[in-house]
């Protein structure tokens, strides 16, 4: 099973690919930090420092302005995110997140399946409010 979530994003694709890569954007508007350049066969420590958390994934694949697939674990399973970006034009990006890696034999299925689609649209809203109109504090607004 798998979860897709898709936003419109006002800006080039290269700036939305940037953001995602790049470890001095990304605290702009999802972890606070992350410890180096998304590159393939990378493995990453991203923090939240708000939440006082860290997550570790592996980068599986990269193409510059296009794709980013990484790999993240939460007990007991292991989840694919696959991040495509679609050039609608030069001023405009439509982003694509797609999580695999949700058992259907999971007691908890439908709670993770809601709890990790909430957690792509804030940070894909996020990303839309840094990158279109400069908003940095938004970030660490998601209370569970």
């Amino acid at each position: 099973m798998n979860i897709l979530t898709k936003f419109s994003i006002g800006r080039p694709r290269h700036e939305v690919f940037e953001a995602f890569v790049d470890p001095e954007k990304i605290g702009n508007f999802w972890f606070s930090s992350s410890s180096d350049r998304w590159e393939a066969g990378k493995t990453i420590t991203l923090r939240y420092k708000e939440y006082n958390a860290t997550v570790v994934i592996k980068v599986k694949e990269v193409e510059r302005n296009q794709k980013i697939v990484f790999v993240w674990e939460g007990p007991g399973e292991e989840h694919v995110v696959t991040i495509m970006l679609q050039e609608v034009d030069e001023a405009r990006t439509v982003i694509e997140v797609n999580e695999e890696g949700f058992s259907q034999d999971d007691p908890e299925f439908v709670s993770k399946l809601i709890d990790n689609k909430e957690g792509w649209v804030f940070v894909l809203t996020c990303l839309k409010a840094y990158l279109e109109f400069g908003v940095k504090e938004l970030r660490a607004g998601l209370v569970k």
